[in-house]
């Protein structure tokens, strides 16, 4: 059997379903998943177990992963998926990850010219289009230590998956019926014009700084508020928290 044989056989065969025993501690240490009314429990439920099956965790260097610590990440991954189902999980299969932060060596092409330099990035999450997520354990770890203060790995890179669905990241993922593109262009992209002017300007913002990278990242940072620190982002760009909770559903937080 080829390697796409042997995907395909394992997309189509039934989904195990999560150890009862195991969902209930689960659900008292991850407390995004916990805050959920009973139906969206419920499905969460399901979509954890569909990403446990489609998907192939690699412990990289010392990083120990039981299956508690998979399934956390599972549950939080599928948070973002909550009105779109399983659907969003296509297109990539692993999930590496490593114990801590993590070194990525960056190669970048001058055109004007043709200077190729070279860098390393010290991340604690990345994910690439059609190819893995990658996370740090450990922010992993303190995320849950931590579920309200605005970060989370896990839901960031999900929402750099979400918006890759629909080809590189722009900060434009596929988007419901029931939200107009056009606006979320627009809002989005004077969000994030905001943003960049006043990190320009060293000013205190109350979105993490490191969305006024690119589009795609202040989609994901957003993201991230929206499922834990909803309220700062209500105050500070209700346009964009309104289109979330379209996007999204209601917040865990709230």
């Amino acid at each position: 059997m080829s390697v796409f044989q042997s995907l395909l056989a394992r997309f189509r065969a039934p989904v195990p379903p999560i150890d009862d025993t195991l969902w209930a501690h689960a659900l008292t240490r991850v407390p995004l998943a916990n805050a959920l009314d009973a139906p969206r429990a419920h499905y969460l439920r399901q979509l954890a177990a569909s990403f446990l099956h489609t998907k192939r965790f690699h412990a990289l260097g010392d990083a120990s992963l039981d299956d508690f610590w998979r399934l956390a990440i599972a549950m939080q991954a599928s948070l973002p998926a909550l009105p779109h189902g399983p659907k969003v999980f296509k297109g990539w299969t692993n999930v590496l990850v490593y114990p801590g932060e993590f070194n990525v060596r960056r190669s970048h092409h001058d055109a004007p010219t043709g200077v190729i330099t070279e860098s390393d990035d010290t991340l604690i999450g990345e994910a690439w289009e059609r190819g893995p997520m990658i996370l740090s354990l450990a922010d992993v770890a303190l995320d849950l230590e931590a579920p309200w203060d605005g970060v989370n790995v896990v839901i960031h890179e999900m929402a750099h998956k979400l918006d890759m669905l629909a080809g590189p990241a722009n900060g434009v993922p596929p988007l419901p019926g029931g939200i107009n593109r056009r606006e979320w262009i627009g809002s989005m992209q004077q969000g994030f014009e905001r943003l960049s002017k006043a990190v320009g300007r060293r000013r205190k913002t109350a979105i993490d700084p490191y969305a006024a990278e690119a589009p795609e990242e202040y989609f994901a940072v957003t993201s991230e508020m929206h499922f834990s620190q909803p309220a700062l982002l209500r105050e500070a760009e209700p346009d964009v928290a309104r289109l979330l909770d379209a996007y999204y559903g209601p917040s865990p937080a709230d």
